[in-house]
């Protein structure tokens, strides 16, 4: 860690707010060069917005920023990257129909003598970068073709680019399988050695003993806590975000010994061909029952997305080999409304890009799978629009003001509990959900596990994807391990850990 008085970054008494709602409340903050500062709190707690401050995207109202000593003014996000300050978000920041190459160096393109983008250099430059953090993609594949993993590390790439002095970085991990995340952790100790002083925003508590120096808890946009992040523990952290003592119970005591009914769903040989040909003859074969939650694990492109992309009529144009039965009965579906007809509802993985439509309200959003339903004689009834969207919204516990209000304008944790209401309301017999609790706070990850084993408790079938293996343990009763779109191993969490789950994952069990 770099020298204790030599604070690089210096924030003083920043106050932010949105119309009537105090974001951030007279906030002190420094970061020191060098240095790892984890920054904490629920979502709302007012961490993006203190950022969005220091990385020039809002205005305070008040307060004083100091960078290397002196005052700086971040009117802009132009201002803060003269001051040396590079943000990567949570919530990705790309071009999707331009390369890699192009959105590492979107306004900043190289030029030749001419005055024309030198393509050659831009590309050779965005190769090192990805080599650097230890990424292997194609510089001049467009972004739109790369999964979500993917993208998080063009934009930790783009980042890289800058050559900051402070870098902030907003759960960089939420997509990162964990070999990517081990490399990302080797380009910030490096970056550390380098003297950049990094702000980690992150709700991963084993990330934050890791790898982070000290840590800030953030809660109704206050400071309320500063600990030691190489003594912090979950439970003291998960209590200063909340105001109270949390217990994230992943199982509800009913669901503890149950057993599962009969098969909802039954996938045998599937192979999903996405293109001509290099697929294994072996696909994915797998079973869940009435009751039961299923996990899915495996390594960035293994195939979880894909397999519940095409289970819900997504895949590539329906085209996969093999058998699946929903309820006995043979099931192929075209479409994502054909899935849902038949019982199987989906959460997808990013729920801004491909779930929400975030600049409408809340009640639009957790109605749009069952208008339909909801109509008379082809006329939707709004009093039963609203009544479906009122008692989502109840059930889920989303902190709102009024249903007629932006989603977008909610927490990450808000708005990952309309999408799952949305799915609910339409009665699914399959519930299928990808990263379910990415990018949300430790308060409403207990939540949203608890529902998970009121809706098991009710008779759903659960299939789950996620990457984080306490996550898979704690809530599944088995877990199948895919690898390169096929399934090689099959655990039972009640004998299981989180160790032999990331061993299978990697190819370490046989």
């Amino acid at each position: 860690m770099g020298d204790e008085g030599a604070a690089l970054v210096v924030m003083t008494g920043v106050s932010k707010a949105y119309g009537g709602v105090r974001a951030v409340r007279d906030v002190d903050f420094a970061v020191r060069a060098g240095e790892v500062h984890a920054l904490l709190g629920e979502n709302g707690a007012g961490k993006s917005t203190l950022m969005k401050v220091l990385s020039g995207q809002v205005a305070a109202e008040r307060g004083e920023i100091r960078i290397g000593g002196e005052p700086v003014r971040l009117s802009r996000p132009a201002d803060a990257q003269r001051a040396g300050i590079a943000m990567i978000h949570q919530e990705l920041d790309l071009v999707p129909a331009l390369s890699v190459a192009e959105n590492v160096f979107l306004g900043r393109e190289p030029r030749t003598r001419f005055g024309t983008v030198d393509r050659r250099r831009m590309l050779a430059e965005t190769r090192r970068l990805l080599a650097r953090s230890g990424v292997r993609l194609d510089a001049a594949a467009p972004v739109e073709l790369l999964r979500t993993g993917e993208q998080q590390l063009v934009t930790i790439a783009k980042a890289l680019s800058l050559d900051a002095r402070v870098l902030i970085m907003d759960e960089p991990t939420s997509a990162l399988s964990p070999p990517e995340v081990e490399q990302l952790f080797a380009v910030i100790a490096e970056l550390r050695a380098a003297g950049v002083a990094l702000v980690y925003i992150s709700h991963r508590m084993e990330e934050i003993g890791r790898i982070a120096d000290r840590a800030t808890v953030l809660r109704n946009g206050a400071v309320v806590a500063e600990f030691d992040a190489r003594e912090l523990t979950a439970a003291q952290a998960a209590e200063a975000m909340v105001g109270r003592p949390v217990h994230l119970m992943f199982r509800a005591d009913s669901r503890a010994s149950a057993e599962p009914g009969a098969d909802v769903l039954r996938v045998e040989n599937l192979v999903v061909r996405a293109d001509a040909g290099g697929r294994p003859p072996d696909g994915i074969s797998l079973r869940v029952g009435a009751g039961e939650i299923v996990g899915l694990a495996g390594l960035l492109g293994s195939g979880r997305t894909e397999l519940l992309e095409t289970l819900f009529g997504g895949g590539p144009g329906g085209h996969w080999s093999g058998q699946v039965l929903l309820r006995d009965k043979d099931f192929h579906p075209r479409t994502p409304r054909k899935a849902m007809r038949a019982g199987v509802a989906f959460v997808p993985e990013d729920r801004r890009l491909s779930g929400l439509a975030l600049e409408h309200s809340v009640l639009a959003n957790s109605v749009l799978s069952i208008v339909d339903r909801l109509a008379r004689f082809g006329v939707v009834s709004a009093r039963r629009e609203r009544g479906a969207a009122r008692g989502s919204a109840a059930r889920l516990g989303v902190k709102l003001t009024s249903i007629a209000e932006p989603v977008g304008a909610l927490s990450g944790g808000n708005q990952q509990k309309v999408l799952l209401g949305r799915a609910l309301l339409t009665g699914p017999a399959l519930l299928l959900l990808d990263e379910p609790t990415r990018g949300v706070d430790v308060g409403a990850k207990a939540e949203i596990y608890r529902l998970l084993g009121e809706i098991a408790g009710e008779g759903v079938a659960i299939l789950l994807a996620s990457s984080e293996p306490a996550e898979l343990v704690g809530v599944c009763d088995r877990v199948v391990v895919l690898r390169a779109g096929r399934s090689v191993h099959e655990l039972d969490t009640g004998s299981a850990g989180e160790a032999e789950l990331l061993a299978a994952s990697m190819g370490d069990v046989q």
